[in-house]
């Protein structure tokens, strides 16, 4: 900024005069403000670039906020109408457990009547169930066992299992002591109302399972007769 305090303008005047002085004078002061004109509408135009810019995005963001509004009403909607069906399908699954329940009781009443021989002093097969495990080849069984005489007495004995199916495309099965380690003692049962034996077997790669059969066999003892009884279901897991 020194070479602003060097300029001497008495010495200006005296040497242009003071027309071309004054000439000086306004061109000087006509190009400050064309120059001020022109940056102050670059800055402008840019400012309202920018504004206009900003004015569309913010209109975007309201556009997607309205569309999440939309999508949340109609998924609040959507979870309201679930929990509705949900609640009815427990209700219906309620009615018919209770159904299923009363069935099976009519149901063992007149198998013990039209056929005795699918119980022994009272004892049934109430239900076979098998799940896979997460190792491959390997499912969980669960058999359950059942005393429907009014004066029970306590039934001893203990479970078998054999798997009927097809090995390299020839019929075969499967003893429950080929493809389990359970021991006699953990196959036993002795209750006097309701028994659950749960197990894990073991399938041979390459053994397509079909039917499953169930044994319970009452030993002989001072207070009951040897019994076996069979249950044959088709294989299916839960």
């Amino acid at each position: 900024m020194n070479w602003l305090a060097k300029i001497n303008l008495t010495v200006v005047t005296e040497r242009l005069g003071p027309f071309k002085s004054a000439l000086f004078l306004l061109i000087l002061i006509a190009l400050c403000l064309f120059i001020g004109y022109r940056v102050g509408n670059f800055y402008h135009n840019f400012q309202s670039a920018t504004l206009d810019q900003q004015k569309h995005r913010l209109e975007q963001m309201y556009q997607a906020q309205a569309s999440q509004v939309e999508r949340i009403h109609t998924l609040e909607v959507e979870l309201a109408v679930e929990q509705m069906a949900n609640q009815n399908a427990q209700v219906m699954l309620k009615e018919m457990s209770t159904e299923h329940y009363q069935v099976k009781k009519q149901l063992a009443f007149y198998e013990k009547v039209m056929a005795p021989e699918k119980e022994a002093d009272g004892l049934v097969i109430d239900n076979i169930k098998m799940t896979a495990s997460k190792s491959p080849g390997h499912y969980n069984f669960q058999v359950v066992l059942v005393q429907q005489q009014l004066k029970k007495r306590y039934a001893n004995g203990y479970v078998d299992l054999v798997l009927k199916g097809s090995l390299a495309n020839k019929p075969s099965q499967l003893a429950l002591k080929d493809i389990s380690s359970l021991s006699r003692k953990e196959l036993s049962f002795s209750f006097k109302y309701f028994q659950m034996i749960e197990g894990i077997i073991t399938l041979p790669e390459g053994f397509i399972p079909e039917k499953i059969q169930v044994s319970a066999i009452l030993t002989k003892t001072k207070w009951q007769k040897y019994h076996k009884l069979n249950k044959t279901l088709p294989w299916i897991l839960e």
